[in-house]
């Protein structure tokens, strides 16, 4: 009879652990919401339509976050890197009049241009402070949206669908309906699951979201991304073999800085409108925390990860805002909910990190 018990408790820790602590809550909360919900008489089809596009949106700027975990350096939180690049070819590929799949196209080819250089000069600044990358990320984040902020205002563009009416300088928002670029790809083969009031299915930005996926996985199944994973797990052991440690960690940040620019115009078009200045400054947090709901941790990170975590973490978002206004009516919780969970899980993620091997 003990040993049964004992056996019993060592399955459920093992189930716990191969699933993850912060997982399991965040799931079982979401669940409960969605419950919560269904009894408070919210549709549930527009919970589940809603949470499928945010993920859509948001799934390429979680996946951003393997690649520089996978090296070593911890989870980007220099996202805004890769973010102000997206934008910056956002905004040239509307100023060169580029309309609808064209502006989308030339969207998308200048922000990896532009994130494959400034990703190769961030890399070699994290390889001149090993040991303190999560820390001079953040603050690299700060700096980069701080400084966008002059450009925006003194680069002299002159399209008229994202100036100011009056003066010099980009809007804060600029409306991708001028440029037939809104939900472009969210409407792309869209269909709906049950009928006209059904599941909502944004094919397009699914189909490059996964694509995205198939490819960072793949990559690291080369044996330039084993390469980058076996000198994030042991860079001494690594180095020892012949492996360039810091060839590979600027590696896997251009890669992670190509994903972050390319996930904000899937973001942007998903929205309908882009957004400048200060917009970029925290988004790399919510990115960090799904991808740590997913269970993933600062030194380890997969695709499944990335997929588990986006999904959990927008449906909570996605769910959270209509229940805490049924149940509180005349409150908005849900952004102190999301504040608490999104910090929390960073929180509890970095303190599992372990020191050495660098």
């Amino acid at each position: 009879m003990v040993g049964a018990k004992e056996n019993k408790k060592s399955n459920f820790k093992d189930i716990i652990n191969a699933i993850g602590l912060p997982t399991l809550i965040i799931g079982v909360f979401w669940v409960i919401l969605l419950i919560t919900g269904g009894v408070l008489g919210i549709s549930m089809t527009t919970l589940v339509s809603d949470t499928i596009k945010r993920a859509g949106m948001n799934g390429i700027l979680v996946l951003a976050m393997v690649p520089s975990i996978q090296s070593g350096t911890g989870p980007n939180f220099a996202l805004p890197v890769g973010i102000v690049c997206g934008l910056f070819a956002m905004v040239w590929a509307i100023e060169l009049n580029f309309m609808g799949f064209g502006w989308l196209g030339v969207s998308l080819l200048l922000a990896i241009i532009f994130a494959v250089i400034v990703g190769y000069l961030y890399g070699k600044l994290l390889n001149a402070v090993k040991g303190s990358e999560m820390t001079i990320a953040t603050y690299t984040g700060f700096s980069i949206s701080a400084f966008m902020c002059l450009a925006w205002l003194m680069i002299p563009f002159a399209s008229k669908k994202m100036g100011w009416f009056m003066g010099t300088g980009l809007r804060e928002t600029i409306q991708l309906d001028a440029v037939d670029g809104a939900h472009v790809l969210s409407n792309l083969w869209k269909f709906n699951i049950g009928g006209e009031k059904g599941v909502i299915i944004p094919t397009g930005m699914l189909l490059i979201f996964f694509l995205c996926c198939v490819i960072v996985w793949l990559y690291f199944r080369s044996k330039s991304g084993i390469a980058i994973s076996a000198g994030g797990i042991n860079p001494r052991f690594a180095q020892a073999s012949g492996i360039d440690i810091n060839r590979n960690r600027i590696k896997a940040n251009v890669l992670s800085t190509v994903l972050g620019a390319v996930g904000i115009i899937v973001y942007s078009q998903g929205y309908g409108y882009t957004q400048l200045y200060n917009a970029p400054l925290m988004m790399a947090f919510p990115a960090v925390a799904a991808v740590l709901i997913g269970g993933a941790t600062a030194s380890r990170a997969k695709v499944s990860h990335v997929l588990i975590g986006v999904l959990i973490f927008q449906g909570l978002l996605t769910t959270a805002l209509p229940v805490a206004n049924q149940l509180f009516e005349g409150t908005d919780l849900s952004e102190i909910l999301r504040m608490v969970i999104q910090n929390g899980i960073i929180l509890y993620a970095l303190t599992q990190v372990k020191g050495g091997g660098k």
